[in-house]
């Protein structure tokens, strides 16, 4: 089973951006699907974004298009989360997560369709 670092988290402003980073240990990150879901205090954990595995297809959630992108470095066993024009709401806890099954936004958007996670990094947007 692969293992899962996040980075990159913190305290910015609104209209600021971040990047997060999640690193890959034990499998080697070009066999599995990524994606990163959000949860904010008292809520349920929801999609941000997901990448097939060899980065040619990527989705997002509708709350994130045009503001966020996601990408991957095979040979780094990377992941990568580009946040720009943050928002207050965008305040969560990030994590990022292998999929060994999915294979399109239906099954790559939903948690079930996930096998391993990180531990999170907490992003806050002040506004």
């Amino acid at each position: 089973q692969v293992q899962l670092v996040e980075s990159g988290g913190g305290l910015v402003q609104a209209g600021g951006s971040l990047r997060l980073s999640c690193v890959a240990s034990g499998r080697t990150l070009s066999g599995y699907h990524m994606g990163w879901f959000r949860q904010a205090p008292g809520k349920e954990r929801d999609f941000v974004a997901a990448i097939t595995r060899s980065g040619s297809s990527t989705y997002y959630a509708d709350s994130v298009k045009g503001r966020f992108t996601i990408s991957r470095d095979n040979a780094k066993n990377t992941l990568s989360l580009q946040m720009n024009s943050l928002r207050p709401l965008d305040t969560a806890v990030y994590y990022c997560a292998a999929s060994h099954s999915g294979y399109n936004y239906y099954t790559l958007s939903v948690t079930a369709g996930y096998d391993s996670w990180g531990q999170g990094t907490q992003v806050t947007v002040s506004s």
